[in-house]
């Protein structure tokens, strides 16, 4: 068991940047390592290596012993016995400031990224009503027909209409890569589709990408292991019937019809709802549809 919690840690270390380098450890660091299960011993070893950077003051004292850390650990740390030597302080903090600004570099871009978005839709929400009127009565199936691919083993294939045609209850998804709510929510999606999909076969989810590039968007369904289909990348952004569907905003969910009846948004209104919100309302709307076909069938049987 401490095996595999130690090389789980050495997992999270090597996502942050911290493990297959010196780079020094932290307070967080080292009251991780312990609460999964290092020895103070293993810890200590760790700090000769690689050093401590930081201080501990009463609350982080207690942080420590909260995570075992003995009186002997506390008091080396604090005493700075594995302290970073003074000659490598200037170049810690130097690549520390760099990250950071790497950081700071990302999450605007993030955010332009995202208020550009927000501006594209609000565009397109605004000629949404001219849309509609020049594609009464169109479906979604119709909306996409030639223009679906799917991820299989990591490479977009086409993706057959006729599969796409049998499906009835629709979950349009817009999100992108480079978009943290995105990836965050994206893993649920998945595990709510993988857990129903086979009930409601019905049911479906398509991507429709609001990443950059194409590879970037292979990518992304790559990574999250979508299972569903999304639209070809060279085709979302002319696809303005489809486009009406989204939100000011990302990761937007909508489910509809076949027809392209809005059961289930992502937003009420402006209101940001948020697309947990609509797999709640999904998993209600399935559990009342098992619920009523559980009644049809034991009258039927009576």
């Amino acid at each position: 068991m401490r095996f595999f919690l130690n090389a789980t840690v050495l997992v999270l270390l090597a996502a942050l940047g911290l493990a297959g380098s010196l780079t020094p450890l932290g307070l967080k660091d080292v009251s991780l390592m312990l609460r999964s299960g290092y020895s103070n011993e293993a810890v200590q070893r760790e700090l000769t290596g690689r050093h401590f950077l930081g201080t501990v003051d009463a609350a982080g004292e207690k942080t420590l012993l909260q995570a075992g850390a003995s009186p002997a650990l506390i008091t080396a740390l604090k005493t700075g016995s594995f302290a970073v030597p003074a000659s490598e302080q200037a170049t810690i903090k130097a690549e520390a400031a760099a990250k950071e600004q790497r950081r700071v570099a990302q999450l605007e871009a993030s955010r332009k990224l995202d208020t550009l978005y927000q501006a594209q839709q609000e565009q397109k929400r605004k000629t949404a009503p001219a849309i509609a009127a020049a594609n009464p009565g169109s479906s979604i199936a119709s909306l996409v027909k030639g223009d679906l691919v799917a991820s299989k083993n990591g490479v977009l294939r086409p993706y057959l209409d006729a599969e796409f045609e049998k499906k009835k209850l629709i979950g349009l998804y817009f999100s992108a890569h480079w978009c943290p709510p995105c990836r965050k929510f994206t893993p649920n999606l998945v595990a709510f589709y993988n857990k129903n999909a086979a009930a409601h076969p019905d049911f479906e989810i398509l991507f429709v990408s609001n990443d950059k590039t194409a590879p970037a968007m292979e990518g992304y369904m790559r990574d999250q292991q979508m299972p569903w289909p999304a639209v070809n990348y060279d085709k979302v952004a002319g696809n303005a019937a489809l486009l009406k569907y989204a939100g000011a905003s990302i990761p937007c969910l909508v489910i509809v019809d076949d027809a392209g009846k809005v059961i289930f948004d992502t937003y009420a209104g402006q209101s940001y709802r948020g697309p947990e919100a609509v797999l709640n309302d999904l998993d209600q709307f399935f559990g009342a549809k098992s619920s009523s076909s559980a009644t049809q069938l034991a009258k039927a049987s009576n």
